[in-house]
């Protein structure tokens, strides 16, 4: 009996310590050096692919004004505007990915500005860039960010604004996870680039991979957590229960050589979807290189989506 005790206590132990180390290494914030050793990730920042030269000479050049909103929990959250003369009310929101920042999404900000006469606003992710937070949501919590981000430019550029939102990796998540939520009519579009399904499906996924490891009971470990410190936990942190919800017309994006997000994710997340859609595929293209991989047809694609729904 005392044994079966002592065995119990250790190995609770170390399902506390293990929910500790994970959430070190996924969720808090810090430098996340095992990026760099990612057999599925040969880009740094990991999903700016050979466009970050182009997107970092574009940003460069460009007058960005820095604007600031405070998040329903009392977050400084920092965003990047660019207004357009040629805008009419027109804006593109972009969503950048997991352990960069706003200024990495350069080059889609350029599609928008230069090809669209889009306003560009490229926010920070809390916990990322300039904004504060000491924790990553993976779009969960950054979804009711991005609502307020939404009002901000309604208020900024007028009633009759029209609003789209376009993320990759976990921008792309983000965008889905706004997408269920009660949007206002201004927001016309949302175009995802290879977004996983769900916190959890993802990082169980990542957990087999690079640790070799089963999703049970790690996951639920870290979930707890991550629940404790950060206020959210995985199972709730779905795009997949948010695009079955979703009104918005959606454009799913992925590469099918993707092994870091897995193309499967599309496809679940694209089949769960009821609102009007459309995907794009790129042959051969890893995690954040369809535009990379496809230029002109990733420009191409995305602009008649667009277009289909802003005037």
């Amino acid at each position: 009996m005392v044994w079966f005790f002592i065995s119990a206590v250790i190995v609770i132990g170390a399902l506390i310590y293990a929910g500790f180390f994970f959430y070190g290494i996924a969720i808090k914030r810090a430098p996340k050096e095992f990026l760099s050793n990612n057999r599925d990730l040969k880009v740094d920042p990991p999903v700016a692919g050979a466009s970050w030269g182009e997107g970092k000479d574009w940003i460069s050049s460009q007058s960005f004004e820095n604007v600031e909103i405070t998040s329903e929990d009392g977050l400084q959250l920092r965003g990047y505007l660019l207004l357009s003369d040629r805008a009419e009310g027109r804006t593109a929101i972009l969503a950048h990915g997991y352990s960069g920042k706003g200024k990495d999404m350069g080059a889609y900000a350029k599609i928008y500005y230069e090809r669209m006469g889009f306003n560009i606003l490229i926010p920070d992710a809390r916990g990322h860039g300039e904004s504060a937070g000491n924790y990553i949501g993976f779009g969960w919590h950054e979804r009711k960010d991005y609502l307020q981000w939404i009002e901000y430019i309604i208020e900024k550029t007028g009633p009759s604004a029209q609003v789209v939102l376009h993320g990759v990796s976990m921008g792309g998540a983000t965008v889905l996870m706004t997408s269920g939520e009660n949007l206002p009519p201004q927001v016309k579009a949302i175009v995802s680039d290879c977004a996983y399904s769900s916190v959890k499906a993802q990082l169980a996924y990542q957990l087999r991979r690079m640790y070799r490891l089963p999703s049970f009971p790690f996951i639920q470990s870290a979930s707890l957590i991550t629940r404790l410190k950060a206020g959210y936990g995985f199972s709730e942190a779905s795009a997949l229960k948010q695009v079955r919800k979703a009104k918005v017309p959606i454009l799913f994006i992925h590469g099918d050589a993707d092994n870091f997000v897995p193309y499967s994710m599309m496809n679940e997340l694209y089949e769960a979807c009821q609102s009007p859609k459309e995907k794009f595929v790129v042959p051969q293209a890893g995690h954040g290189l369809a535009y990379d991989m496809d230029k002109t047809g990733y420009i191409n694609v995305v602009t008649a989506f667009v277009n289909q729904y802003v005037n």
